[in-house]
């Protein structure tokens, strides 16, 4: 069978949460596409609230486009072409993330997407991830008047070629594992204070900790809380393990590490680094990944020490700026 031009398949609009059906569709088509890109073409937040477990202030929209065959019937869909998630913010701004299936690229589907996308709402207050800034997604944010607006850096450490530096804890610190069903309105009060001016980390509420504390990955002994002789947490070092895939092993991630403002300059910083890497280190893993911006120079210095290298790079494009 001969398939039709893509401006002729069919769009599927969803508001909201996906049902179990279409959810699984597009995890197996994001399975498919990080399996050709080597990049996950959607964040986990886009997939929390896929699954309908968090949406917060923000809402989200999806765009399937299904491939179709010149003579099958114009009302259903064969296979899932290509996928395009927007989460909007109150504001009316929104961030979009994009994926085509391997088998359907080169065969304008990102366009369609984008097309019906624009039939729903202007492209104005809208930014893009490109996870990996493959140069398919650079040629497509050219060709919409987008650039660059922040780049994040994937940084890798391998245990076989690097020592960790001993990180001792200040005095009156020690460190235990997060303890389901106590220790969340404590961690949500320090996430705040330590990410203040962090719009994403800053911002997490109660159902978003619920709903990664709810996935396959969450492990509390990774949860590594720093507190004080009064039980005060002052810092946390969240570590997550990426489970193997095929032929890529698994490999664990500095998740999240956090100081408050009251223990700052106190050494924490880089002591819940280094113990958190340690426990994944005694978990078998011989790798360890993180995220940062390119542009927090005091983190990529840190990392840098600890032997962490650039491995990739995820970029946000935005509109240019019009003179």
């Amino acid at each position: 069978m001969s398939h039709a031009h893509p401006e002729n398949w069919p769009v599927l609009i969803i508001k909201g949460a996906l049902d179990a059906e279409l959810l699984k569709d597009f995890k197996t088509l994001a399975v498919a596409a990080e399996e050709s890109d080597g990049n996950p073409p959607l964040s986990e937040q886009t997939l929390v609230m896929l699954r309908g477990a968090d949406a917060g202030d923000h809402s989200v929209v999806s765009f399937a486009l299904y491939a179709q065959d010149e003579d099958s019937d114009p009302a259903t869909g064969e296979d899932l072409a290509g996928i395009a998630v927007v989460v909007e913010a109150p504001d009316a701004s929104g961030v979009l993330e994009l994926a085509v299936h391997p088998s359907y690229r080169n065969q304008g589907v990102a366009g369609r997407l984008l097309a019906a996308l624009q039939n729903q709402r202007s492209l104005e207050g809208l930014s893009a991830w490109s996870h990996g800034n493959h140069e398919a997604a650079a040629q497509l944010a050219t060709r919409f008047g987008y650039g660059p607006a922040r780049e994040l850096w994937k940084m890798r450490l391998m245990s076989s070629t690097s020592a960790l530096p001993d990180a001792g804890l200040p005095d009156g610190v020690t460190l235990r594992a997060f303890v389901p069903g106590r220790d969340e309105q404590a961690w949500l009060a320090a996430n705040r204070a330590a990410f203040a001016h962090h719009p994403e980390q800053g911002s997490m509420t109660l159902q978003d900790l619920e709903a990664r504390k709810a996935e396959d990955w969450f492990d509390p002994e990774g949860f590594l809380l720093a507190v004080n002789d009064a039980g005060e947490l002052l810092g946390f070092h969240w570590t997550k393990v990426h489970a193997r895939q095929g032929p890529h092993p698994a490999i664990g991630e500095v998740y999240v590490v956090g100081v408050t403002p009251a223990a700052q300059g106190l050494g924490l910083g880089k002591a819940l680094t280094v113990a958190g890497i340690r426990h994944l280190q005694d978990k078998g893993l011989h790798a360890v990944m993180l995220y940062v911006d390119a542009d927090n120079q005091a983190a990529v210095a840190l990392y840098q020490k600890l032997g962490f290298v650039r491995w990739d790079t995820d970029v946000m494009y935005g509109p240019l700026t019009k003179n």
